[in-house]
Order: structure tokens, then sequence, then C-alpha cells
């Protein structure tokens, strides 16, 4: 019993090590604002639209006390939410599974200490997702 609960330890620890791992992240030196403004537009440029805004960084300033900590941690991060009904049709017809990696999401967060550097992130999913959230973030920021 000993050997089945380590294996499930090590198990969930090369679980998380993986998904971390999927993280495609880069910095741009921008303002928050004009940041958003150069996604929201490459977003757009695709003829997609942004179904949902989620404020992480105001949720966790709002919340922080009542989960026992006051540490600061973004001084702005939002996600933005989309699909794409041709990306989408394409690999969900591949495979009805692949319907829970819809909708996708794109980051842009800033740290305290850091003013003019904005960090923009996406999680890897499915390479034909994978391209359209790469072009996307070129197209905003000009990094590959």
């Amino acid at each position: 019993m000993r050997i089945v609960r380590v294996a499930t330890v090590v198990l969930m620890m090369l679980s998380s090590s993986a998904v971390l791992a999927q993280a495609v992240s880069h910095s741009v030196k921008a303002s928050f604002d004009s940041a958003k403004e150069d996604l929201l537009l490459a977003i757009q440029g695709k003829g997609l639209v942004i179904d949902y805004t989620s404020h992480i960084g105001a949720m966790l300033e709002r919340t922080g006390r009542d989960v026992g900590s006051a540490k600061k941690i973004f001084d702005k991060a939002e996600a933005y939410v989309f699909c794409s009904a041709l990306v989408s049709r394409r690999v969900m017809e591949a495979n009805p599974a692949n319907v829970a990696y819809c909708p996708y999401g794109i980051t842009l967060h800033t740290l305290p200490g850091q003013p003019g550097t904005v960090h923009v992130s996406y999680r890897r999913t499915l390479p034909e997702v994978d391209a359209l959230l790469a072009a996307i973030v070129q197209d905003a920021f000009n990094v590959k």
C-alpha cells in the first residue's frame, strides 16, 4: 500500500510539472493598458470575439485576506477568453473530447516593482490551437 501512495504522489508531482511546463510566456515593454489594447486588436483582427474577461488580479486582491494571505501578487492580471469556430471545428471533428480545450485564453499580467513590463501568457494545448495563440501574440507584440 505504501508503494501505491508513493507512486501516486510522484505521478501527481510529474503531472503538475508537465502542466506548468506547458505555459508559454513573453515579457514586453509596455503599459498594461497599451498591451491590453494591442492584444484585443490582435484577437479581433483574427475575426474572433472575446467572450469573457477574467479579472484575476482583482479577484486575488479582493480575496487574499479571506484565504489567509495579504501578499500582493500582481499589479494587474487579466485573462481574455475566446474561441475560433474554424479551429474548434477542426480539432473537435478530429476528436470530440477536444472540446475540453475550448475556449482559448491569453493572459496579461504586471508584477509589483516592475513598471513598464507586461507578461503575456497562454497554455499549450493542441498544435492547431497553439499556432493560433502564437500568431495572435506575434501580431500583438512582435515576439516569437
